[in-house]
C-alpha cells in the first residue's frame, strides 16, 4: 500500500510530457491492481484492474493436467476476462500460494480437442495397481470408521493421506481428453481433463470469453498469480476420498442401454460418450460404437459400469460428419444418481442432449464391488474367436465389427463398382485386424480413413476366419436338402424355419449381413454387384461342409445358393442388435 502510495504521488508530479510518466502510470495500475485482488474488502473480489477503467474478473477455474514435454502435472487453471493462467499450488509453511506456470491471451486462441491414445502395456499395469491399491486403503479406512466410531486417529489419517495420494496420482496419469490451446503468437499448450463433460464445459467457457475478448493487456503475472489464491473459486481437486456423506452414493453395478437419438438436422455417424463419477477403481467412461450415417442413429449398446461413489451419470453426444476435421460435440446432459429413484429394473428415459433427444433405459444393481485386477483387462480377441463368445463379451447378438463395417460401407462405398469383389491392401486388411483384435476405438477411427474395399475385405476375413461358420455345418446337409424342393413356397419355408432355427447370434448376424448385402445389390447399376455375385462372394464363408467332399464344385454350388435364396426371400425377419431390443415393457 505504502509502495502505492509513493507511486501515485511520483506520477502525480512528473510531466505528461516526461519519458517515464507511461512506465509509472502502468506501474500504478499494476499495483492497484494487486491491491484490489487480495484486499477481501473490496466490492468485487474476484477482479483486477485493466487498462482503460475495466476490470479482469475472473469467470472460471479448477484444476487441469498440464501435459508437457516434462511429464504431466495437476495445475490450477484461471479463465479471466482477457486470459487463461496456469499456476501450481504449492504451500508455505501452512499458507498455501501459486507459482506461475504460463499463460495465453484469450484474443485469436484457437481450441482442439481429441480423446488420448492408450498407454504403453507396462503403464496400464501401473494404472491396475493404482486402482487396487486406493480400493484396499478404501476398504481399511472403512474398517477403522466402521460405526461411525473412528479408531486410532494417526492411522486414519495416514490411510487418508494415502488414498488422496492415489488418487492424485490417478486424475494426474490416466488418459482421458485432451484440449489444445493455440495461441495467436505461437505458442501453445495441452491440457487434459478428468472427462469429456468437463473438457466441453471449459472449450464453451473459453470460447465464449474469446469471443467477447477486444483487447489484450500484458499482465503483471506476479501481481495476477499472487491474487489467485483469493480470487480462486475451486479449493481442492475433485477427490472422492475427501467427500463426505457417503450414505447418498450408489455402489454396485450401473447398467446404460444406449438405444436411438432424433433430432439431427444433417445426416452423421455419431456416438454417445457415458461417464460417471465416485472412485475410479474401475474405468468411469466408456461410449457406443460410431452408429451408421443417418439423421436416425440408433445402437441398441448396453454399457456396463462397476460404481462406488457415483453421484451423476453424464452423457455427451458426439458426431462425425463426412469431411470433418474433428468431432462436433452436439450436446450434453447430466443425471443424478440417488438412492432413490434408480431402479433395479430397467427404466426407459428420454435426455435432451443440445438439439437432440437420446433414448436409454437405465438399471442398477446394489452390491459390494469386488477388489480390481492387478493387472489390465485389455480388450479380448474378436478374430479367430467363435462369434457366439465375441457377442457374449460385448452383450450384443451382432459383433461390433460387423455392424462397424457394414456401416462404413453404406455410408462411402455402396457406388464403389466391384465393392466386395475387388480386394483391398493386404497390409490395411492386416492393420484393421490387429486393432479390431486390441482397441475397438481406434479400429473405428481407421475405418474411415483407410480405402473401402480393405474395409470390405476385413469383413470378409472375419466371416473367414471364425472356426465355426456362421452357419453351423450340421445343417448343411438339411440346406442342401431343402434346395432340391420343387415348389418354391415349400423351399421358401423350409429354409426359413432352418434360420430361425440358428442360435440367437448367428441368426441376428446373417440377418443383418443378408439385409445389407441387399442394399449394396439395389445400387448393382452402379456397383455392378448383383444378388448372384454377393451370393458367390460371401457364400462359401457363411456355410461350409462338415466334412470335406470329393465333388467340391457341388459344395461350392449349395453354398452360393442357400446364400442367393436367403437374399432374394420376400418376408426375410429384421435382425435384433442386442437382446434388450425390444424392451417395450418397460416402465416410462
Amino acid at each position: 500500500m505504502k509502495t502505492t502510495l509513493v507511486l501515485h504521488d511520483l506520477w502525480k508530479h512528473t510531466p505528461p510530457d516526461h519519458p517515464d510518466s507511461i512506465t509509472l502510470q502502468e506501474a500504478l495500475r499494476l499495483s492497484s491492481s494487486f491491491l484490489s485482488g487480495v484486499n477481501e474488502r473490496s466490492q468485487c473480489k474476484r477482479s483486477v484492474k485493466l487498462s482503460r477503467g475495466e476490470r479482469r474478473q475472473l469467470m472460471r477455474d479448477g484444476f487441469v493436467v498440464d501435459v508437457c514435454e516434462n511429464g504431466h502435472n495437476l495445475r490450477h487453471l484461471f479463465l479471466y476476462t482477457d486470459m487463461l493462467l496456469c499456476a501450481r499450488l504449492t504451500s508455505a509453511g501452512r499458507q498455501p500460494q501459486y507459482r506461475f506456470c504460463w499463460y495465453l491471451p484469450l484474443v485469436g486462441l484457437k481450441l482442439h480437442w481429441a480423446a488420448e491414445h492408450l498407454p504403453s502395456s507396462e503403464y496400464q499395469v501401473k494404472i491396475s495397481k493404482t486402482r487396487a491399491k486406493m480400493y484396499q486403503l478404501k476398504q481399511a479406512l472403512q474398517q477403522h470408521t466402521k460405526g461411525g466410531k473412528v479408531s486410532i486417529s494417526r492411522a486414519v489419517d495416514r490411510l487418508r493421506r494415502k488414498l488422496e495420494e492415489c488418487e492424485i496420482w490417478l486424475l494426474t496419469n490416466t488418459p482421458s481428453f485432451t484440449l489444445d490451446l493455440h495461441s495467436t503468437s505461437g505458442k501453445s499448450h495441452t491440457i487434459r481433463l478428468f472427462s469429456l463433460y468437463d473438457l466441453i464445459e471449459w472449450k464453451e467457457a473459453i470460447e465464449k470469453q474469446s469471443g467477447n475478448c477486444i483487447e489484450t493487456v500484458p499482465p503483471d503475472l506476479l501481481s495476477v498469480t499472487g491474487s489467485c489464491i483469493k480470487l480462486r473459486m475451486t479449493q481442492q481437486p475433485p477427490l472422492h476420498c475427501v467427500q463426505s456423506n457417503e450414505s447418498a452414493h450408489i455402489c454396485g453395478s450401473l447398467y446404460v442401454m444406449v438405444q436411438s437419438a432424433c433430432g439431427l438436422q444433417n445426416p452423421s455417424s455419431a456416438y454417445v460418450c457415458v461417464e460417471v463419477d465416485g472412485f475410479e477403481f474401475y474405468d468411469r467412461q466408456k461410449q457406443t460404437c460410431l452408429s451408421a450415417f443417418c439423421v436416425t442413429p440408433q445402437w441398441d449398446e448396453e454399457l456396463m459400469f462397476q460404481v462406488e461413489g457415483a453421484r451423476q451419470l453424464f452423457m455427451v453426444f458426439v458426431s462425425q460428419y463426412e469431411n470433418g476435421i474433428q468431432d462436433d460435440i452436439v450436446g450434453r446432459a447430466v443425471l443424478n444418481l440417488d438412492t432413490d429413484n434408480i431402479f433395479k429394473k430397467w427404466k426407459k428415459v428420454t435426455c435432451s442432449l443440445g438439439q437432440v433427444d437420446v433414448t436409454l433405459s437405465i438399471k442398477y444393481m446394489p452390491h459390494p464391488l469386488e477388489p480390481p485386477s492387478t493387472t489390465p483387462l485389455g480388450q479380448e480377441p474378436v478374430y479367430c474367436v467363435p462369434i457366439g463368445q465375441v457377442a457374449m463379451q460385448e452383450s450384443v447378438l451382432v459383433p461390433h465389427i460387423v455392424r462397424s463395417c457394414v456401416e462404413e460401407i453404406e455410408r462411402r462405398g455402396l457406388k464403389e463398382e466391384g465393392i466386395y469383389r475387388i480386394s483391398g491392401a493386404s497390409t490395411e486388411i492386416q492393420a484393421l485386424k490387429h486393432a479390431f483384435n486390441t482397441n475397438y476405438r481406434e479400429a473405428v477411427s481407421k475405418l474411415r480413413t483407410v480405402d473401402v474395399n480393405a474395409v470390405s475385405g476385413t469383413l470378409k476375413l472375419y466371416f473367414r476366419e471364425l472356426p465355426l461358420p456362421l452357419i453351423p455345418s450340421e445343417q448343411f446337409k438339411e440346406l442342401a436338402d431343402a434346395l432340391d424342393i420343387a415348389d418354391p413356397y415349400l423351399r421358401a419355408d423350409s429354409m426359413l424355419t432352418l434360420l430361425q432355427a440358428l442360435p440367437d447370434v448367428n441368426r441376428n448376424t446373417l440377418l443383418f449381413l443378408l439385409h445389407h448385402l441387399r442394399r449394396v445389390a439395389e445400387r448393382k447399376g452402379e456397383n455392378k454387384m448383383s444378388l448372384s455375385n454377393l451370393a458367390t462372394v460371401f457364400g462359401p464363408s457363411l456355410l461350409r461342409p462338415p466334412v470335406a467332399r470329393v465333388d467340391i464344385s457341388q459344395e461350392v454350388e449349395v453354398q452360393v445358393q442357400v446364400i442367393y435364396l436367403y437374399l432374394q426371400c420376400q418376408n426375410l425377419p429384421e435382425a435384433l442388435l442386442t437382446k434388450h431390443q425390444d424392451i417395450d415393457d418397460l416402465e416410462t
